[in-house]
């Protein structure tokens, strides 16, 4: 049966790496938001193309057109036969309701990989970005939790939403993953 997850989870709580480890066991496609805006332009889609120009004009891509992109994606056959993992979308409650709509209302379950602030921040210095400074690093934050808590309150409302404890080595938060995802598909 195919998987389809919204994995969500603060900036530095492993999410890209949690993801290809469970594409590894489910064999769903991992579906960023930054790969799938870089391969509609890659490929001249209508929403590439307009996704370039806003990027172009170093402006933020809107829902709207992140929503194209989405529906692009997951009308294709991989997503179709092995589901997916989404990693980046929905940021709002705004892309969930669309999210919802695009894959019928048969999302399947959203995965928050709870890391503590204090864990992330250190995980984030320790990447060694240019652009992680302390204050772009709480901007950052700050703003994924104004946007997060009405979606993470979205997902519960539905009855979605797992919390996996994103502490310990990168295979046993994979294993705990697993489990919860197991038990409740």
């Amino acid at each position: 049966m195919a998987v389809r997850l919204v994995v969500l989870g603060r900036q530095g709580a492993g999410k890209g790496t949690q993801c290809l480890r469970l594409t590894q066991h489910y064999g769903a496609p991992h579906i960023s938001t930054g790969d799938m805006l870089r391969s509609a332009v890659a490929e001249g889609t209508e929403f590439g193309r307009q996704a370039q120009e806003i990027m172009n004009r170093g402006e933020l891509v809107s829902d709207e057109v992140m929503i194209g992109v989405v529906t692009e994606r997951l009308s294709r056959d991989d997503v179709v036969e092995h589901g997916f993992l989404l990693d980046g979308f929905p940021r709002t409650v705004g892309q969930a309701e669309a999210l919802d709509d695009i894959v019928a209302g048969d999302m399947g379950l959203a995965v928050n990989i709870d890391v503590p602030l204090d864990e992330v921040r250190a995980r984030i210095k320790g990447r060694g970005r240019e652009d992680d400074t302390d204050e772009a690093v709480d901007r950052r934050l700050a703003l994924y939790e104004q946007e997060t808590a009405p979606l993470l309150a979205w997902f519960t409302g539905r009855d979605m939403l797992l919390n996996v404890d994103g502490l310990g080595t990168e295979t046993e938060i994979a294993m705990r993953l697993i489990e919860v995802i197991d038990a409740h598909r």
